[in-house]
């Protein structure tokens, strides 16, 4: 006979976890996770600081090799002081933005670039200024400007080593943006006639706001028939530089040609289309009509 089994119930029955004990395991769960990450990432910096201070630190990676390129008025003492690398230097450690901003603090350095290379070797890439004239002030030391027409640094007459760069005078410094250069109408004139390619041996280019560019020069115009010529003034105004030197020549040409006994002592070509010339009897002749009287 089967006996039908009743419920206990006295015993209670199970009954189904409360919201509020799934809430408590649900957020540890969460702690624990959040925990386990930043150690993680705690651990991963961690060896990450060690990692680069131990490349950084390390002496197998000190710069072996300094190849410099490209400097020609800046010695190489003077940039390895600049970029504090005269000394022994880890290649990992060199900040090289920091370096190359110290290296462009020299005046006759315009751009400079510093990379890594393979066996602790480090390039050093130096573009200096390139001079084109020196410019004289009054009460001013003499500037020297770039082929755009940009001041670099104080021309030192001894450290600097240039030669056959002209003198310009007659313009002046003007303050725009913080910074001085030169501007205006005389001094692009001054600019055009450099760059016209027709300069030849010119010693002194003298800027006039009325007058505009005169040059002073020795054997310019035609350095085969008078080599004691001396200097000649030739005014050319404000443009047409390559017409009007054209032109100074051919006229110096004929004078030489026709009138041998005479020299031209200056030449003005303000206007291309009415040239006035000066002569004088050149050296040799003068010399000997002196001696006859």
């Amino acid at each position: 006979m089967n006996h039908k089994i009743k419920p206990n119930r006295y015993k209670p029955e199970p009954t189904e976890p409360s919201r509020f004990h799934a809430d408590i395991e649900s957020g540890i769960d969460v702690c624990l996770k959040f925990i386990m990450v930043v150690a993680f990432f705690s651990i991963l910096s961690l060896t990450a600081i060690f990692v680069h201070d131990f490349i950084t630190q390390a002496e197998f990676f000190n710069i072996a090799q300094i190849e410099i390129t490209g400097a020609n008025h800046v010695t190489r003492e003077e940039i390895l002081t600049l970029a504090d690398l005269n000394r022994d230097r880890n290649i990992f450690e060199l900040n090289a933005a920091l370096a190359e901003k110290q290296i462009l603090s020299h005046p006759w350095i315009q751009s400079a670039s510093i990379k890594r290379g393979l066996h602790a070797k480090l390039k050093i890439f130096i573009k200096e200024h390139e001079p084109l004239a020196i410019v004289r002030i009054r009460n001013t030391a003499d500037i020297l400007i770039n082929i755009k027409g940009q001041p670099f640094k104080e021309y030192d007459l001894v450290n600097d080593r240039l030669e056959n760069l002209p003198l310009i005078t007659g313009v002046d410094l003007t303050k725009a943006r913080d910074e001085y250069l030169f501007a205006g109408t005389l001094f692009d004139s001054v600019m055009d006639f450099l760059n016209s390619g027709e300069t030849g041996p010119v010693e002194h280019i003298e800027g006039d706001e009325n007058t505009g560019v005169t040059i002073k020069t020795k054997n310019f115009i035609n350095p085969l028939s008078t080599p004691d010529r001396g200097t000649v003034p030739i005014k050319l105004g404000f443009d047409n530089f390559k017409a009007k030197l054209e032109k100074a020549k051919k006229i110096s040409e004929y004078i030489d040609k026709n009138l041998p006994e005479r020299t031209i002592s200056a030449m003005d070509l303000f206007s291309i289309e009415k040239v006035f010339i000066k002569t004088k009897l050149n050296n040799a002749l003068h010399n000997n009509l002196k001696k006859g009287a």
